[in-house]
């Protein structure tokens, strides 16, 4: 597989892996989500500052307002995301 296949593939499998725990495996619960930004993007909330860091996180990726985050949801984050860190490494390579 490519590198890029095998990204997507990653993506696909720790949403599944955090999906899962509460049985529904098509969604992210809040307590789901939490723990896969804990685990798998932990420089994400490393500052620790900011309590609502999950709800506001949550609540923005909730698009359709079921309080859960289905995958197209969590793939739009993850793409988001990444053209930040893009944008930010672009930004310091500059300099």
């Amino acid at each position: 597989m490519s590198q890029l296949e095998t990204a997507m593939g990653m993506t696909i499998a720790v949403f599944d892996q955090y999906a899962r725990t509460d049985g529904n495996r098509q969604t992210l619960s809040k307590a789901e989500l939490k723990t896969l930004l804990e685990k798998e993007l932990p420089n994400f909330l490393a500052s620790g500052k900011d309590k609502g860091a999950i709800d506001n996180v949550f609540k923005n990726l909730d698009e359709n307002g079921d309080s859960q985050v289905d995958f197209k949801e969590f793939v739009i984050f993850v793409a988001a995301l990444t053209c930040c860190c893009h944008k930010y490494f672009e930004q310091n390579a500059a300099k």
